[in-house]
C-alpha cells in the first residue's frame, strides 16, 4: 500500500518513525491549500499545498516545497515527526546532533594541527614558487 509518491522504503521508515514517536494520524487534522508562487499553471490549478496539525502538541506544519500533492503530503509529515522528535528528546534528538556536529567543525585548531596545516601550506607555496621560477627562466 503506498499513500506517498516515495519508495516503500522511504514510506515504511516514516511510518515508523511517527510510530516510535506516538504521533497517529488519527491525531492529525489534514487539509489542503491552493499553492502559489513558481509552478506556472499546474499549482494555480490544484491544492498541492498541505497543511498538517498536530492536534496533542498544537505544532503546526505547512508545505508546498512540492508540484505534487502526494510528496508534499510525505514531506509535510517528515517536518511535522522532526518538529515533535525535538520536543520530546530535545538534546538527544537528530537536529541538536547535527547542530553539535557543525560546532565542533568549526571549533578552533588545536597548537598541533594548526602547525601541520601552515607546514602543509608552506610546503606547497614553495613548491610553486620553485615551478615559476623555472618557467621564468627558459624564456
Amino acid at each position: 500500500m503506498n499513500i506517498f509518491s516515495v519508495s516503500p522504503r522511504k514510506e515504511s521508515a516514516l511510518i515508523e518513525k511517527m510510530a516510535s514517536l506516538n504521533i497517529r494520524e488519527e491525531d492529525i487534522q489534514e487539509s489542503f491549500i491552493r499553492s502559489g508562487g513558481k509552478g506556472g499553471q499546474h499549482v494555480n490549478k490544484t491544492s498541492s499545498c498541505v497543511y498538517l496539525k498536530h492536534i496533542p502538541t498544537g505544532i503546526e506544519v505547512k508545505c508546498q516545497k512540492e508540484r505534487s500533492q502526494s510528496l508534499n503530503r510525505y514531506r509535510a509529515r517528515t517536518i511535522l515527526t522532526e518538529k515533535i522528535e525535538t520536543i520530546i528528546k530535545g538534546k538527544a534528538s537528530e537536529e541538536q546532533q547535527r547542530i553539535e556536529k557543525i560546532r565542533r567543525q568549526k571549533r578552533r585548531r588545536s597548537r598541533k594541527a594548526k602547525e601541520k596545516m601552515l607546514a602543509e601550506k608552506k610546503f606547497t607555496s614553495t613548491k610553486k614558487k620553485l615551478r615559476s621560477r623555472s618557467f621564468d627562466n627558459n624564456d
